[in-house]
């Protein structure tokens, strides 16, 4: 199960990077197209850390980084390659692919800094509550870390280019999206901590009677 998780997990990284660059509409809110996959990463290492500890998942964190600098630069390598003389989208798929370096700095900054913040807060309540109200620093954690992943990459990557009061209201509107779906996913975090723990005791066992 921890192996399945981390590959979902740098999956979803990855995954983000490349729709991000598409604008969608959910109800009222007009969002990146890597929202509906990027908040799941937290979940993520919240159930990393729930059932292998928080040096696990500070692991998985640290391998998600390294893994996206790594994606960039196979991404930046294959656009500037020479294109075949049979490929007629190589505008369009720098214009996808390619993105800004601003922008990308801007969203490896939030990721390094929310993704510590999420696992910091979510063991320091664990250390307070033990195994009991897994709910709370699952969303606590969550909401947290989320403020301060959007709201980093939102002003490092468009302050300057666009007005004030349009940066505060992309902050607040994709937050609020971001907190609802936080909401929303704690009955998924409870099955995967679950599935989780189940596979690691039946690992434990099997290891016992082998030894």
């Amino acid at each position: 199960m921890f192996i399945y998780l981390n590959g979902l997990f740098v999956g979803l990284l990855i995954l983000s990077n490349i729709i991000a660059v598409k604008l969608i509409t959910i109800g009222d809110f007009v969002l990146p197209g890597a929202a509906i996959v990027y908040v799941v990463t937290y979940l993520i290492t919240d159930v990393i850390g729930e059932v292998y500890g928080k040096e696990a998942a500070m692991k998985t964190v640290r391998a998600g980084f390294v893994t996206q600098i790594i994606a960039l630069l196979f991404v930046f390598a294959s656009i500037h390659l020479p294109a075949a003389s049979a490929f007629g989208m190589q505008t369009e798929f720098e214009m996808i692919l390619g993105g800004s370096f601003r922008v990308m700095f801007a969203s490896l900054l939030a990721y390094l800094v929310s993704q510590h913040i999420d696992v910091t807060i979510f063991h320091k309540l664990k250390q307070r509550h033990g195994d009991k109200k897994l709910w709370l620093r699952n969303n606590l954690s969550t909401i947290s870390s989320q403020l301060l992943d959007t709201s980093i990459f939102i002003v490092v990557a468009f302050v300057g280019m666009v007005p004030t009061n349009v940066l505060i209201g992309m902050i607040v509107t994709q937050y609020v999206f971001k907190f609802i779906v936080a909401i929303v996913d704690t009955p998924i975090t409870y099955l995967l901590v679950r599935l989780a723990k189940k596979e690691k005791e039946q690992t434990s066992k099997t290891e016992y009677l082998v030894s």
